[in-house]
């Protein structure tokens, strides 16, 4: 058997027609799961009852268990998701006044090992299907205030660009009019800085938000931070980078967690400076480094947090602050799915 959230509508009406279904009952499926979030064919009360039941015999409709749950003051809810393997991962829901985002994992576990990450501290186990992504989004939309959801980030555990067909996959019914109809540019995949995956986002002729993991600007401080640079370093990055921003006319954000006596000194900022010049369709997110004792690295304080975003606006470099959300819940990537398993 297989899960239906696995194919999207064309596949899915293929399959109908292979089977002796009408197309349209494809349509109807599609309705039930993304637009109502029903996920039994017992509910989807339009569709024949004889129908219903060679579905059942033919396909499955997945979905996640709640293991635990954190509500922050700000409202933020974290979500630690069972999956049919007994594997968990992490998704997390940010509501805001004028919008609702969720950020959905890619992977179990992660196999880049950034040091100030939590996501790879229980190594890598298996990549997300595209229907297990669905289903993350599909849980975030159900759970969140009246059902809305508007934004989504791949910025929970693992590397999209690893799972790079699936994550691609899934982002396209996410898209799509008869899935979730969230907007391309209302979806952002975030990238430690794996260049193939870069190159081939370039060439999809989809208007989603490329966000990538920077964190130094500078190879040696960069690869003892992320491994990754070993293996596409810095020069190449922001090459594919520019070549990215070229080809789509898009923004490219670069992410830079500040860590106090590591990456946030005078000279890291001129480094950065350097590094974007030029790079006119780029913008840094400088992001206050979220505690986790495993790692023995220490947030960056104020003062140094205010200086160097200071540093980088006066020599024309387009930074900002991102607004820290779920910090008394440790919202920071794979923080909750390490505690549950050090349990």
């Amino acid at each position: 058997m297989q899960d239906i959230k696995e194919f999207n509508l064309k596949e899915l009406e293929d399959e109908f027609l292979s089977l002796g279904i009408k197309a349209y009952h494809a349509r109807q499926v599609f309705s039930w799961i993304y637009k109502k979030g029903v996920l039994d064919f017992n509910y989807m009360s339009d569709i024949p009852q004889a129908l219903r039941e060679k579905l059942a015999d033919r396909f499955y409709i997945s979905e996640l268990k709640l293991l635990k749950l954190l509500k922050s003051a700000d409202t933020t809810e974290k979500l630690l998701l069972g999956l049919k393997d007994g594997n968990c991962i992490e998704a997390v829901i940010i509501p805001t006044r004028d919008r609702v985002t969720g950020c959905v994992s890619s992977q179990v576990g992660c196999k880049f090992g950034c040091t100030f990450c939590a996501s790879g501290m229980l190594g890598f186990k298996r990549n997300l299907t595209v229907g297990e992504i669905i289903d993350e989004v599909i849980y975030i939309k159900n759970k969140a205030p009246e059902n809305k959801l508007t934004n989504l980030v791949f910025m929970g555990t693992g590397e999209p660009m690893d799972n790079y067909a699936n994550v691609l996959k899934a982002i396209k019914i996410i898209n799509s009019a008869q899935g979730f109809n969230i907007g391309a540019r209302k979806i952002t995949i975030s990238t430690s800085g794996v260049i193939p995956g870069i190159v081939k986002l370039a060439h999809e002729d989809l208007q989603v938000e490329l966000s990538v993991s920077l964190h130094a600007a500078d190879d040696k401080l960069r690869s003892q931070l992320m491994p990754v640079n070993k293996k596409y370093p810095l020069a190449q990055l922001i090459k594919a980078c520019k070549d990215y921003s070229l080809k789509t006319n898009r923004q490219v954000t670069f992410e830079y967690v500040l860590i106090q006596d590591i990456n946030s000194s005078l000279k890291n900022a001129q480094d950065l400076v350097k590094l974007l010049e030029g790079f006119r369709l780029s913008k840094i997110n400088i992001i206050p480094f979220n505690y986790i004792q495993e790692s023995r690295i220490k947030p960056a304080t104020s003062a140094t947090i205010t200086l160097f975003k200071d540093y980088l606006a006066k020599h024309g470099v387009h930074a900002i602050l991102r607004k820290e959300r779920g910090e008394d819940i440790n919202a920071a990537c794979g923080q909750l799915r390490l505690a549950y398993a050090q349990k």
